[in-house]
């Protein structure tokens, strides 16, 4: 219904600000990532939007960026992750970041953000899987690089290796590597260790 704002800025109180539309105000919650990016009370801003009615609620959420709310829209889709937990994700880590803990399935990362658990994050791992990638959260040219290494670091954990020692073998992989090679060189890093 609502999908993009455009006004002055009135107030900011994290997560939410208030944009004056002609003389309309709509109070919007933001991720924080596109809070630290807005201009200064009295200027003009231009967000992307989402409108969630709700039994309760109706709720207006605020984007820079087409990424971000994309993202945000395939979080909703998750069984029990709702509008404020897809809100703290998005606050807590970048897309890229995000894109890049599901590519290596490092629920670990997911887990350092408030109100998400193990389960969750593993769930998030899962549902996420091959939504998020090349069209959001990395340029076209690194994504291949990811599943190689994504490859290795599952070959290393079938063979008994730990996620902290197949994590840090993964990253002495030279980029391009194929999953036998990075395979090899990453034994090789880890039989000096």
């Amino acid at each position: 219904m609502i999908g993009r704002i455009s006004g002055v800025l009135l107030e900011k109180n994290p997560p939410h600000i208030l944009v004056d539309c002609q003389g309309v105000g709509y109070e919007l919650s933001v991720p924080m990532s596109t809070f630290f990016n807005l201009p200064h009370m009295g200027e003009r801003v231009a967000l992307l939007t989402q409108f969630i009615v709700r039994e309760d609620a109706q709720l207006l959420f605020g984007f820079g960026s087409a990424e971000e709310r994309n993202t945000f829209r395939e979080l909703l889709k998750i069984s029990g992750v709702g509008a404020r937990t897809a809100l703290a994700i998005l606050s807590g880590m970048s897309v890229a970041d995000l894109a890049q803990a599901v590519t290596l399935q490092e629920a670990g990362r997911l887990t350092k953000i408030p109100g998400i658990g193990k389960k969750t994050a593993e769930r998030l791992l899962l549902e996420l899987k091959g939504k998020l990638g090349a069209e959001l959260g990395t340029a076209p040219g690194t994504a291949m690089p990811h599943d190689h290494k994504s490859d290795v670091v599952n070959a290393l954990l079938a063979l008994g290796y730990s996620d902290k020692e197949a994590l840090a073998a993964v990253k002495t992989v030279p980029e391009g590597a194929s999953v036998s090679d990075g395979i090899k060189h990453a034994l090789k890093a880890l039989s000096k260790a």
